[in-house]
């Protein structure tokens, strides 16, 4: 059932297909626009992937391996990207170079606020992983390259797969940094039709064209994750790898830690405080910015909470059974994070009209567009918490006597209680940063940051919306404080 719910957008799209003649999806699929558009949504997700999973992966090498001046801050450091909303980094960006379009930018910009999907996971991993297979392969004469290769890398495989899918997931259905790049992809040329009468039943192809690639793309993180163990089931000690002192590589590491954050945050931000001291023609409204802030944190966090609630059946079954119902559930969860969220806001706005008309422009179609968009995040956390805590412990908890529920609260729930604490923050953190849903199922006079923020930046404000922007990136920052803690990702690979 939680499945179905979170395949609801799907079902409009079926829907919507079934109604667009044959010859008009042929000619939409055979035109060289659409070749061109997936060439370029596929070049924009492949290279924000391989990018986010170098970066990430060397970068939580370094803050297992290497003793660097300032401690927990270098945590902080690489997890305040998250805080950053693509759209609200791009709009900097192009402030500091105007003119700036294209693939680069838009590459530049989600790989930096995409970076920390990789690298919170795959540190969790490397502080879990046994250093002890990699001695002996060293004992037996490998190099060091490959018995990391051989011994470590499997260990941390699925948390970085893991956080490849997401950021693949967010790379196909982001429409910020795109359009004010104007990079033509799949969600901008979506976003485009959909505005338009004559234009949407293309916009419908292309939408379901998004949802086979993001199926493909799940499924491909699931050939990646394999079928393997991932709790650790042998007598003896964990040995915890051995951190070394940078030395000369100090510098080079802190830099190289900096610059996700320096490029999401520090430069788009300084460019936006700029225009604000220059002055603007739009005086501040302190009471707005106070209501859209207080929005904003109440509807994100209701949000996470319910996205959490539908996530932990699908996460569960994902982590304790494998086999084609499984993959299909779990597949299920996953294909809304790739859809654009104006296809998600169109899907809900037809059912709540054909089904409960009540419900239209509410808070709760607005809470469950959030859930269907940020679920897989959730999904994902959980997978990994109760994927990492060994099935027997509920059973020896029920052979000395306790029941099922207890039994389970006191083993499985209890040891996942991190990640699922990390899965709640970080679908708040996103779900603050949601825009075009928000623009199109929002109350009338209800008001977020982010709306705020585009209704500015659109007519070249940017003086205007810097307030807005710090505010958002100031309330993000607590949950991204949260979740740069090594407790709260411990049980999240």
């Amino acid at each position: 059932m939680a499945a179905v719910v979170a395949s609801i957008p799907l079902v409009y799209l079926a829907v919507r297909g079934l109604q667009v003649d044959r010859a008009d999806v042929v000619a939409t699929l055979t035109r060289t626009q659409t070749t061109a558009l997936m060439g370029r949504s596929l070049l924009l997700t492949a290279a924000v992937c391989l990018t986010c999973l170098a970066v990430g992966t060397a970068s939580a090498w370094m803050l297992v391996r290497l003793r660097l001046p300032g401690g927990r801050l270098w945590m902080v450091a690489v997890a305040l990207p998250l805080a950053a909303p693509s759209y609200v980094a791009a709009t900097g960006w192009l402030a500091t170079v105007p003119g700036w379009s294209g693939f680069a930018p838009s590459w530049l910009v989600l790989s930096a606020v995409s970076v920390p999907y990789v690298t919170l996971p795959v540190l969790a991993s490397l502080r879990s992983a046994d250093s002890a297979p990699t001695e002996v392969a060293r004992s037996l004469g490998r190099s060091p390259a490959v018995a990391w290769a051989t011994t470590v890398l499997p260990q941390v495989a699925p948390a970085a797969a893991a956080g490849s899918l997401l950021v693949a997931l967010y790379v196909l259905s982001d429409y910020g940094a795109v359009s004010i790049f104007r990079f033509e992809v799949f969600t901008f040329a979506i976003s485009r039709q959909y505005g338009s009468f004559i234009g949407r039943d293309s916009a419908v192809v292309l939408a379901i064209v998004l949802v086979v690639i993001a199926v493909v793309v799940v499924a491909a993180e699931r050939f990646a994750r394999g079928r393997g163990q991932r709790w650790r089931s042998g007598s003896g000690v964990r040995r915890a790898p051995e951190r070394r002192e940078a030395g000369a590589w100090t510098l080079p590491a802190a830099a190289f830690l900096l610059l996700p954050a320096v490029i999401a945050l520090v430069v788009p931000i300084a460019a936006l405080a700029q225009r604000l001291l220059t002055g603007t023609s739009r005086a501040l409204d302190r009471s707005e910015l106070l209501t859209a802030t207080a929005n904003t944190a109440l509807v994100s966090a209701v949000a996470a909470l319910a996205a959490l609630l539908l996530a932990l059946p699908i996460g569960v079954l994902a982590a304790r059974h494998r086999g084609p119902a499984v993959a299909l559930v779990e597949t299920g969860g996953y294909t809304g994070h790739a859809l654009p969220g104006i296809v998600v806001a169109l899907s809900l706005v037809y059912l709540s009209l054909r089904v409960v008309p009540d419900l239209y422009q509410s808070l709760a179609i607005l809470v469950f567009a959030y859930v269907v968009l940020f679920l897989p995040q959730a999904i994902a956390a959980v997978r990994g918490s109760v994927g990492l805590v060994p099935p027997t412990l509920p059973q020896v908890a029920r052979s000395l006597g306790r029941g099922p529920i207890a039994a389970s609260a006191s083993t499985t729930w209890r040891l996942s209680s991190p990640g699922l604490a990390a899965a709640t923050l970080l679908v708040t953190l996103t779900a603050m940063k949601e825009l075009p849903a928000t623009q199109l199922l929002r109350p009338t006079g209800f008001d977020t940051l982010a709306t705020e923020i585009w209704s500015r930046t659109t007519a070249a404000a940017y003086g205007a919306a810097a307030p807005y922007a710090l505010a958002l990136v100031v309330v993000a920052v607590l949950p991204a404080f949260w979740l740069s803690r090594p407790s709260a990702w411990e049980r999240t690979r």
